[in-house]
Formats: structure tokens, C-alpha cells, sequence
């Protein structure tokens, strides 16, 4: 299994990465592919100029940078996609490539195109998939229930100018330290993960995932009363919302007699290795 793949449209290569539980797509090799234009680059560059001067759309706002290997075999930082987000970068994109590109993407993107419209059916899917891993029903329900809060907070951290991989990393790093005193890269190490495709939160108990909900939701009400308009004032909100979380898991500490923070794995070292990056 691996999280990154190339893809071929009517001989176009569309490279994507599996990332947040879902497929991202490089927004330049789909113009490209849409458009047989000798530059998509500088196409893209022209199409959001002009999204945002016409319809004041700002087409970044619905990509994410996150790492492709360019054609010089280096790995460097591009604008992502989405299903969701393609499917509006593509009606801004006169071609008559258009619908076949969107057959092609529901069969790419897996279930995802009818998931869009119905959301309960990605439940279902990643329900499917913790099942087999040997999840037990309730820890699975709160997991489902983190990936929703986790999205509110990444779909609030975008409405805040936040755009960038890095940006989102240290974000979330900002509330993992106020919550356990531990950043994600340190917390992985605790725990033994040393694969990059193994995620934190599939490896989690049921504590950890709760104070993680608890932080993250936190950050975001914070995030929507507040509106912080720079980077270090998201960072400082960020830290706000962990500190709540972490406030409340040195109180449970105390009345359970116990660190909720954990070096073991959720599941058992059989099945630890294990991840749910479809093929």
C-alpha cells in the first residue's frame, strides 16, 4: 500500500495523495489534463486571477499545499485537491474534457463522489474499515466522531487564511502540546510508530481520542467567535483550545489515579502495523 500514486487520464499523468482520510489531487496535472495546455502552471495562476476578479472566488481557499514529487524527482509542495474541490475547480474550466474527467475521478476517487452527497456512506466505509482492523464498535464511534470534529476545525482554520501543510501541522501541534505536553512527532515516537503511514489517531485509547475531540473542538468554537485574522493569533487560539483539553485530562489523572497519556498501542501488536490506506 502507498500514499502516493500517479494516475493516468487519456494519457495524462495525475499524480494524488492520500491524506486525511481521503484522496488529494495535484490541481496543475488535472488543468493540464483538462486543457493540453503547453503551461498549466501559469494557466492556473490566470484562472484564479480571474475566479477572484469576476466571481470574487478565491479558488485557494479549497486546495491544500501538500508534498508531490515534481518531474525533477524532488519532493516539493503543490496545490491539492479534493473530490469536492475539483469538482468546482473543474466548472471553471471551459472543456470538453469536463464530464468525462468526472466519470473518470468516480471511479479514481472511489466512493468518494457519491459520498460528497451523501455523507453517511463515508461513515459507513471507514466503519467497514476499522472493523476489520479489529476495532470494537464504541472506540470506532468516537474515532468517526474525531474525523468530523477534525474536519470542522481544518474547514475553520481555511476560513482563517490558513492554507499551507506546514501551517496545519503546527496548528495541530499547538493544541497536542497544551493537551499532553506532547507534539504529534513526539507522541508517535512514545508510542513506537515509526512509519510514516501509520496515524497517530488509529493508535490512540479511548482517552487520548477524547482529549484530542476536546482540544480540537475547543480551538475551533474559539476560532468562530474570535475570527483571528494573522498566524500567530490562530497559533495563540490553538493553544487556548489545547489548554482547555489539557486542563480537564490532569483533572481526570487525578481522580482516576493515573497518566492518560499512554505508550501502548490501541490495538494489539499483531495488528498494530496495519493501516487503512486503501490500494
Amino acid at each position: 500500500m502507498t500514499a502516493n500514486k500517479i494516475i493516468v487520464f487519456e494519457n495524462k499523468q495525475v499524480r494524488r495523495i492520500w491524506h486525511d482520510e481521503e484522496w488529494f489531487f495535484s490541481v496543475i496535472d488535472v488543468v493540464g489534463a483538462l486543457t493540453d495546455s503547453e503551461n498549466p502552471r501559469d494557466y492556473w495562476f490566470k484562472m484564479k486571477k480571474r475566479e477572484r476578479l469576476e466571481a470574487g472566488l478565491e479558488l485557494s481557499t479549497i486546495c491544500r499545499q501538500l508534498k508531490m514529487k515534481a518531474p525533477d524527482g524532488k519532493m516539493r509542495e503543490t496545490d491539492t485537491a479534493n473530490v469536492k474541490g475539483l469538482f468546482r475547480i473543474i466548472q471553471s474550466i471551459p472543456s470538453p474534457k469536463a464530464e468525462p474527467f468526472k466519470q473518470w475521478l468516480a471511479q479514481v476517487g472511489y466512493e468518494r463522489v457519491r459520498e460528497i452527497e451523501n455523507p453517511e456512506l463515508a461513515q459507513e466505509r471507514m466503519k467497514e474499515l476499522y472493523e476489520k482492523k479489529g476495532y470494537p464498535k464504541d472506540w470506532i464511534d468516537k474515532r468517526l466522531r474525531g474525523i468530523a470534529i477534525r474536519q470542522n476545525l481544518t474547514d475553520e482554520w481555511k476560513e482563517r487564511g490558513i492554507a499551507s501543510e506546514k501551517d496545519f501541522a503546527i496548528l495541530t501541534a499547538e493544541i497536542s502540546k497544551a493537551t499532553f505536553g506532547l507534539a504529534p512527532a513526539e507522541y508517535k515516537d512514545l508510542k513506537g510508530l515509526t512509519k510514516k503511514n501509520q496515524n497517530l489517531r488509529d493508535h490512540m485509547t479511548d482517552f487520548e481520542l477524547i482529549f484530542t475531540m476536546l482540544g480540537e473542538k475547543v480551538t475551533t468554537e474559539i476560532s468562530k467567535n474570535e475570527k483571528p485574522v494573522t498566524f500567530e493569533k490562530n497559533k495563540k487560539v490553538a493553544r487556548r483550545g489545547g489548554n482547555v483539553a489539557g486542563k480537564a485530562r490532569k483533572e481526570t489523572e487525578k481522580e482516576l489515579g493515573k497518566s492518560i497519556i499512554s505508550s501502548e498501542n490501541f490495538l494489539s501488536s499483531t495488528n498494530k502495523d496495519k493501516d487503512l490506506l486503501p490500494e
